[in-house]
């Protein structure tokens, strides 16, 4: 689909696959048919990776997704826990606090005053490297999308806009832009200041690179 900004207003509410709560779907993303697969894989999801904010009103039981990795942000609300069925728990505190584990992994979250909203990055294990950064913006920042990677920059708070020549329009506070590269590398720079999560996906199948904004 290329790149493009996604306002908040338009990310669509959905049932969790369990049923017992909502989350809001911001995007989803597979990898293209150029790309080849990790030896085994199946790939057989609707997606290799999937960006969307979690409604938590009550405690509750969280859906499990086999074969994927998941990543969850803090991002309003006094507080979260993470109980899992192994005995562990894991405390998300504001602001931005955030925890990273497997999907089949059993767990309930309990809220610890008040409801909260929980960014969350998941991506198929096998096809998929994902890195999230927390960052300030402040001023310009340049990112460089390689060929087949998928950046995602989501304000968290504060106003920014594209200081170059591709065409998207600025994001407001809750906006994510999604940027593609394709098979060409493309360089982007943002302007603006607040706070913001940067996502990189990559194919599994590329040596891990650190994300590196300018």
């Amino acid at each position: 689909m290329g790149s493009r900004v996604i306002p908040s207003t338009e990310y669509r509410r959905t049932r969790w696959r369990n049923g017992l709560g909502w989350t809001r779907e911001i995007a989803t993303g597979r990898l293209p048919d150029s790309v080849p697969q990790v030896p085994g894989s199946t790939a057989d999801a609707d997606w290799d990776w999937r960006l969307s904010i979690a409604e938590i009103d009550a405690d509750v039981r969280f859906s499990e997704f086999p074969d994927i990795e998941r990543e969850l942000v803090l991002l309003s609300g006094n507080g979260l826990r993470l109980h899992f069925d192994d005995g562990e728990t894991r405390l998300l505190e504001p602001p931005y606090g955030r925890s990273h584990f497997a999907g089949e992994r059993g767990l309930r979250g309990e809220l610890l005053d008040g409801p909260s909203r929980d960014f969350n990055l998941m991506w198929r294990r096998d096809r998929i490297a994902a890195q999230l950064l927390h960052r300030p913006l402040v001023g310009p920042m340049v990112l460089f999308v390689e060929p087949h990677d998928t950046w995602a920059v989501h304000l968290l708070a504060g106003q920014a806009r594209f200081a170059d020549d591709s065409g998207l329009p600025a994001l407001a506070a809750a906006d994510t832009a999604i940027l593609q590269a394709g098979t060409t590398r493309l360089r982007h720079v943002i302007d603006g200041g607040g706070d913001v999560l940067l996502l990189r996906m990559d194919p599994a199948t590329d040596t891990a690179r650190p994300v590196s904004p300018a």
